[in-house]
């Protein structure tokens, strides 16, 4: 092949550092999720586990162990939900700092070996083995030995002509998998997959497809591509076309610029913006200092300040205003915050409360610009509230 493009996918990562911590837990249903008031209890070598039957709140599955995963629990999955279903599975609260020095860990063992990286999330990574010498097979083996004695950790990749075939490859044989597969590949191991895998198809392109009669990813390469360009309009139409194919002509991108840096969180219950005023107060603060830190540390600094709302029914309402000059500051990024909120319709109570800074620059750049305020969704409120003051 002429590209060998490698996607590497630590196995239900964050449970599989949680097993390092805790071996006993080694082939149990485990689910990570919740509170940090979810954590063991009792010292030594046997601490009382909680139970998932045991919560109660809205929290969502962040990941869970295979063995949860083969009772129906899965990532985003409410907790009251996943209780329903494994209510003897282990629950523990997610631990993103000790996940945060595990991804550290991998990614360096693997650049160790093949050094053109693009960073994907803690969890994954995209990697360009074409120059790296080696026989694919023995190479790819040989990352994987690395990430595991780096991290004492499996991770399953996938190695082929481009991203988008490397990325179905990694998940041929999970966990701890490897395979290798080329375009003479497609008809035989890609084409009965569900179309639902390709990195893209999302779950309103899945339902319109499958309203055509399109469930597995060879239907959809015997689709026309004009019949799917008139359907899905013609950038949308064709990529279809292109990925049913293979055809991905992306590079590894090693450097990334971040268009955005945000924080958000979700209420354990409903907040009502007057009667919960003071613990919303202090909430947007948090999300500010902690965004402000975020910031500082990647060497950033933003023009936009939005706000993110969403409500009991769901909905959800943005706001955001652009500031004269780029900003890392919290408190700085609060003020504009809570000018977006005034903004926003605060009368009922409210789910999540999110704050975002973007048109980011380079911590000390300026240049001359003007305040404007935007609504990017919903209805003002008809009034100025201050609120979260």
């Amino acid at each position: 092949m002429d590209r060998r493009i490698a996607h590497l996918d630590m196995d239900a990562f964050y449970a599989s550092v949680e097993l390092l911590r805790y071996p006993q837990l080694a082939g149990k249903a485990l689910v990570i999720g919740g509170r940090r008031r979810n954590e063991p209890s009792g010292t030594g070598d046997h601490p009382e586990f909680p139970r998932l039957r045991e919560y109660a709140g809205r929290g969502v599955a962040t990941t869970a162990t295979y063995e949860a995963r083969a009772l129906g629990v899965h990532s985003g999955m409410g907790l009251m939900k996943a209780a329903a279903l494994a209510p003897d599975a282990v629950l523990l609260p997610a631990d993103f700092e000790e996940y945060g020095r595990y991804s550290r860990r991998f990614k360096a063992a693997v650049a160790q070996i093949a050094p053109r990286i693009e960073d994907r999330g803690i969890d994954e990574i995209y990697i360009d083995l074409t120059e790296v010498p080696g026989e694919t097979i023995a190479l790819a083996q040989r990352v994987k030995d690395s990430v595991r004695l780096a991290t004492g950790l499996s991770c399953s990749i996938g190695v082929a002509p481009n991203k988008l075939l490397a990325k179905l490859a990694s998940e041929l044989q999970k966990p701890d998998g490897l395979s290798v597969i080329d375009f003479s590949d497609l008809e035989a191991r890609i084409w009965p997959l569900p179309v639902r895998r390709i990195n893209g198809v999302g779950p309103r392109t899945n339902a319109r497809l499958e309203a055509l009669g399109v469930s597995t990813i060879g239907q959809l390469a015997q689709t026309p591509a004009h019949a799917l360009v008139e359907y899905f309009g013609d950038s949308h139409g064709r990529w279809l076309a292109d990925a049913a194919h293979g055809r991905d002509e992306r590079p590894v991108v090693t450097e990334r610029e971040p268009k955005s840096i945000s924080r958000e969180t979700t209420f354990e219950r409903d907040l009502d913006p007057r009667r919960d005023r003071e613990a919303l107060s202090r909430i947007l603060l948090g999300l500010c200092e902690r965004l402000g830190g975020d910031l500082a540390r990647k060497g950033y600094a933003g023009r936009n300040v939005g706000v993110k709302l969403r409500y009991t029914d769901f909905r959800i309402v943005t706001r955001d205003t652009t500031l004269d000059q780029p900003t890392d500051d919290a408190e700085t990024i609060r003020a504009a915050a809570r000018e977006c909120l005034r903004r926003a319709p605060l009368d009922r109570k409210l789910r999540l409360l999110g704050v975002r800074v973007g048109t980011l620059a380079p911590a000390g750049y300026s240049e001359p610009g003007r305040r404007r305020d935007r609504a990017k969704t919903g209805e003002d409120s008809g009034e100025s509230l201050s609120l979260f003051d």
